[in-house]
């Protein structure tokens, strides 16, 4: 089952899902289904779609990355250059950030509105090939609009959520009958599962930006090699700064070991994506 597909199956289950809750809340609250959902979506359409379009600027802000010039990162800009036309996609905008903690990120709503930001510690700890490789990790989350993917999913499991505790706090009819008890546990249950769906639509288009970047770079073994520093670092030292509602955003989920919220990660085993590609490379070499 290829990429797209797989994403477009799970975004099917997010939708049955997002019915399901729909249901339940219209039977609990007397509410027509079609109000009450109609509601919620316009409401999270209005909220994540205002996070779609000015992600990039949020995502900067936080992280106080800078835009630099060709004149300052010469090196960075003339391989941002060579992947992006070897992607096919317009030069996206080129930023550094100010942190140690070795990573990269992709962000921005569009391939023509997309900014490509590497930290300072990834600039220090991987070599030219593995700097490429990384890079065309993310040119392929521009390319393959995974920015639109993930924020189309987050629409979904936000309006589950938003109906879930409205329901949860205004239900009038009997919840002590069989139907009532069920649809108290989709309720419970529902949102759950969806999350889980999220995070399974996000590590999926972890797994296509490697393979399609390692395509774009045509150094699959690098991309592997900088995984396997970037994972190390993200161990032994991940990030303390940030949001780590930003974790998908990152070629490796700096958040590691912060939280509880770590153990739901947004990315796949690094050694399982370190596999794929030297799977990939050997294909390649045949």
């Amino acid at each position: 089952m290829s990429g797209v597909t797989r994403t477009a199956l799970l975004m099917g289950v997010l939708t049955a899902m997002l019915l399901l809750v729909g249901v339940a809340a219209s039977y609990l609250t007397g509410i027509p289904m079609a109000q009450s959902l109609g509601f919620f979506v316009m409401l999270s359409i209005i909220m994540n779609l205002s996070m779609y379009w000015y992600a990039d600027r949020w995502v900067l802000s936080i992280y106080r990355a800078k835009l630099v010039s060709e004149a300052e990162q010469p090196k960075l800009h003339n391989m941002v250059s060579k992947l992006a036309a070897e992607a096919g996609l317009p030069k996206p905008k080129v930023a550094v950030v100010p942190i140690d903690v070795p990573n990269a990120f992709a962000t921005g709503r569009s391939p023509s509105h997309a900014v490509v930001a590497v930290t300072k510690g990834a600039l220090d700890l991987l070599d030219d090939d593995e700097l490429e490789g990384v890079l065309g990790h993310e040119l392929s989350h521009i390319k393959n609009h995974d920015m639109l993917v993930n924020t189309m999913a987050a629409i979904i499991g936000a309006v589950i959520t938003y109906v879930t505790y409205f329901t949860m706090f205004s239900g009038r009819r009997d919840r002590d009958s069989g139907a009532g008890l069920l649809a108290l546990l989709l309720l419970l249950v529902v949102p759950f599962a969806a999350a889980l769906v999220r995070l399974s639509i996000s590590r999926g288009r972890e797994y296509a930006a490697d393979e399609d970047g390692a395509k774009i770079s045509r150094k699959p073994l690098a991309l592997a090699s900088a995984l396997r520093k970037l994972e190390t670092a993200a161990r032994n030292r991940p990030l303390k700064q940030g949001n780590p509602s930003t974790a998908h955003m990152f070629v490796v989920n700096p958040f590691q070991g912060i939280n509880i919220a770590s153990l739901f990660s947004t990315h796949p085993p690094t050694q399982q994506r370190i596999a794929r590609l030297e799977n990939l490379a050997r294909l390649i070499q045949a």
